[in-house]
């Protein structure tokens, strides 16, 4: 068990202490009406301090918050339900493992209710933006004041078992809306889904960004065919970004190394230097083999960015460009 640090006294009193405790009894039951799924995972209440030392100004570009569920209900259509993770230990984190900001995911778990982000958005003091979840019915004027508290894209999810899909008709006009708002879209699918998605991602008005490299089958080697569509979609089409991200989702070898994963991350960051971002991914929803030491995710970084330049791209000019872009208030 990693030694307790900051973040530790963000946690509930008496939460386990040990990361990927299971089942909603405890200080990590979900509150109000729901209880957490019996075989959810919790995070690390007590990550590590990284030894990497982020460079001023880092981003972490992919987070989310649950709830609370007594305030932020989950959605009906949900396909899990997860432990609560509030914007107050997400924050706290944040300062733990030493990011200046964060770019906060709108979870599968609140369906296109977004106010949980936007309340998260709110408390950040001008350190957060958002990307949120939105319906073709949505109006402009919603589209207005989402974009006012603070969120630069919509996101999405072709993965079957955390949504119903939607028909891309109507996922290419929401995209045609939002681009005229200077959003971006990000779009979270399987590997096996690419060759399907290919012409649909290319045609999308804006800049797309990919969710943990499309989630590439590590155990292939990196030049094998999988990977190589992935990579002659971002070479061929300059407005495709990529998330380095998650390797505890995409490792067979496992942690704490993540071995298999670096190879895949490290040839986007060389050949894409300035089209790739990199996240925490806390608090590392649906996990089922382990949960990971966030301080340990932030040591993963100089082995996917060996560089100072590559890992100031990554982690602080690619997100500022994208998310806080020059001549908008950084408070808004």
């Amino acid at each position: 068990m990693s030694a307790p640090g900051p973040v530790d006294a963000q946690y509930p009193a008496g939460a386990p202490g040990t990361a990927g405790a299971r089942g909603p009894a405890g200080a990590f039951a979900t509150a109000g009406a729901f209880a957490m799924d019996e075989d959810w995972l919790v995070f690390d209440p007590r990550p590590s301090k990284p030894e990497f030392r982020l460079p001023p100004g880092a981003v972490d570009a992919h987070c989310h918050v649950f709830g609370p569920g007594d305030r932020f209900p989950y959605a009906p259509e949900r396909k899990y339900t997860p432990c609560d993770a509030s914007a107050a230990q997400l924050f706290a984190l944040r300062d733990h493992l030493g990011f200046a900001r964060n770019v906060i995911v709108q979870a599968t778990c609140h369906g296109a209710d977004n106010r949980a982000m936007l309340d998260a958005l709110r408390q950040s003091g001008g350190r957060a933006r958002g990307v949120a979840t939105v319906r073709a019915e949505v109006t402009d004027a919603e589209l207005q004041a989402l974009d006012a508290a603070g969120v630069r894209g919509v996101r999405f999810n072709f993965v079957k078992r955390l949504v119903d899909t939607t028909p891309r008709a109507t996922l290419a006009d929401i995209a045609a809306r939002v681009a005229e708002l200077g959003w971006h879209i990000v779009i979270y699918f399987e590997a096996a889904e690419l060759p399907e998605l290919f012409d649909f991602l290319t045609a999308l008005p804006t800049t797309v960004v990919i969710d943990h490299m499309g989630r590439p089958d590590v155990a292939q080697p990196v030049d094998a065919a999988e990977f190589s569509l992935f990579v002659r979609l971002m070479r061929e089409h300059p407005h495709i970004w990529s998330k380095v991200t998650c390797p505890e989702r995409l490792s067979r070898s496992g942690p704490p190394a993540y071995d298999d994963v670096v190879p895949f991350a490290l040839r986007l960051v060389e050949t894409f230097p300035d089209r790739v971002l990199w996240g925490t991914d806390w608090p590392h929803p649906n996990l089922k083999s382990h949960m990971p030491d966030d301080g340990k995710l932030v040591d993963f970084i100089p082995r996917i960015a060996p560089t100072p330049e590559l890992q100031r791209k990554l982690l602080v000019d690619n997100p500022m460009r994208l998310y806080w872009p020059a001549g908008q208030p950084s408070g808004s």
